[in-house]
């Protein structure tokens, strides 16, 4: 089904691009406005709404959501601070060939990323895409290769390489403050509660457009109390905590050690404690080898109950972040900070604390026209979110995988191997970008 089916099957694409050529990558002066819009406006999407709302010079000029009630409350929320109507749809498609938008933000559940920002660049508009920033390894390598091709900027939601402090914590990994680093431990323990169980196909809530929330992937009925948020636990459209909050330190991790995808992944765990709905796995411990590069990395999704009080990275019931082990010591870091240990006696080292402001880094590139000034390039979130869903693939079929980082193939295993992309639904087909 990896046939070329693209918004064009919809809209009338612009010359140039049926005809594959580059276009341009615009730079907006600091003068001009940037004109922003958001698709997705639940929970992540208000942030997106927010956060681009807060730069000097830019205007969140549309929004789009497949639940008529979510989007009918921000656009109310947004006129009031705009003090003029917003537009707004429900298909997002309605947006590309829009003049007045130079950018589209990307907050749907995951299974909508890879297309979304692939339609949005190839209508000539820029993109900053929420993590993960593919349903599966397949897709995210379509989405870089989209933003190749038509020359546009894409950035990705891992917010921490947006941050002045962790890229310090990284520049002092890389002058060796601890030493030779050998492994990095990404650590994702989170509060989440049970999704329940529905007993069977669930009613869609008001207003919401099911064909259009389901996209690409399976048009089966709900099997969830709550359409909302709990399909991160779904594998037809969400890819668990691993992907969710753990793609944040997964990115930390890969950082720090310097590294990319990985030839071998192991993984196991399963969904314990709750009798309910989730499919995906409340407990994981992932490892993936770089033996060339004689470094591991291995990260630890786990359930709230057995969290300990006062680790690094704490916050209420939470502990996420990354362990980074060297020859000489080791640093804790998490979004906030980080905090250096040094040698047998754990001496305090350096350390540092702040925030990241993914928006203001995307919204520089934009008028800079300069992928290095985005927080996070579309190649790195590919290569982040792969690990994650490699990561998934080897729970799932309960095995070792031998990976090839430069074709991005499972190697000898066909089962596994199908699990690198997925069967789409017409007409919501990712298309191959060559």
């Amino acid at each position: 089904m990896r046939q070329r089916v693209t918004r064009r099957n919809f809209l009338r694409s612009a010359a140039p691009v049926a005809a594959g050529l580059v276009m341009p990558r615009r730079a907006v002066p600091a003068s001009d406005t940037v004109r922003i819009a958001v698709v997705g406006v639940g929970g992540r999407g208000q942030d997106h709404i927010e956060g681009f709302g807060r730069q000097p010079g830019v205007e969140v000029v549309a929004l789009c959501d497949v639940d008529e009630g979510i989007l009918q409350a921000r656009s109310s929320q947004l006129e009031k601070l705009a003090g003029k109507p917003v537009r707004c749809c429900s298909d997002m498609r309605r947006l590309f060939d829009a003049k007045d938008i130079d950018a589209i933000s990307f907050a749907t559940p995951n299974h909508w990323h890879a297309l979304g920002g692939i339609w949005s660049m190839e209508a000539g508009k820029h993109a900053y895409i929420e993590k993960p920033c593919s349903h599966n390894v397949w897709e995210g390598r379509q989405l870089v290769n989209a933003a190749r091709k038509f020359n546009r900027l894409c950035q990705h939601g891992t917010q921490g390489r947006s941050s002045a402090v962790l890229r310090e914590a990284v520049r002092k990994l890389r002058e060796g403050v601890i030493g030779e680093v050998y492994l990095a431990r990404g650590l994702c323990f989170k509060w989440r509660p049970s999704i329940g169980k529905a007993g069977g196909p669930q009613p869609v809530p008001p207003g919401v457009d099911y064909n259009l929330w389901c996209g690409p992937a399976s048009h089966r009925p709900l099997q969830r109390k709550r359409l909302h948020y709990d399909w991160h636990w779904q594998w037809d459209c969400g890819n668990g905590d691993m992907g969710n909050q753990g793609v944040h330190e997964m990115d930390m991790a890969r950082w720090g050690l310097g590294v990319g995808l990985p030839t071998r992944i192991t993984g196991t765990g399963g969904h314990y404690m709750f009798d309910d709905d989730q499919e995906t796995p409340n407990t994981l411990i992932c490892t993936f080898d770089y033996p060339e590069r004689k470094k591991l990395l291995q990260f630890e999704t786990r359930h709230w109950v057995s969290n300990y009080e006062g680790g690094f990275g704490a916050s209420g019931e939470n502990n996420v972040g990354v362990l980074f082990f060297g020859s000489e010591g080791y640093m804790e870091m998490h979004y906030f900070g980080y905090r250096i240990f040094l040698g047998k006696k754990r001496e305090p080292g350096p350390s540092g604390t702040g925030k990241a402001d993914p928006w203001s880094t995307f919204v520089n590139a934009v008028r800079s026209g300069k992928r290095e000034d985005l927080g996070v390039d579309i190649e790195e979130g590919h290569l982040t979110s792969a690990l994650c869903h490699l990561g998934n693939i080897a729970y799932r079929v309960r095995r070792s995988l031998n990976f090839d980082p430069t074709s991005e193939k499972i190697l000898g295993d066909p089962e596994a191997s199908a699990l690198l992309t997925r069967e789409y639904r017409q007409p919501f087909v990712v298309p191959a970008i060559a």
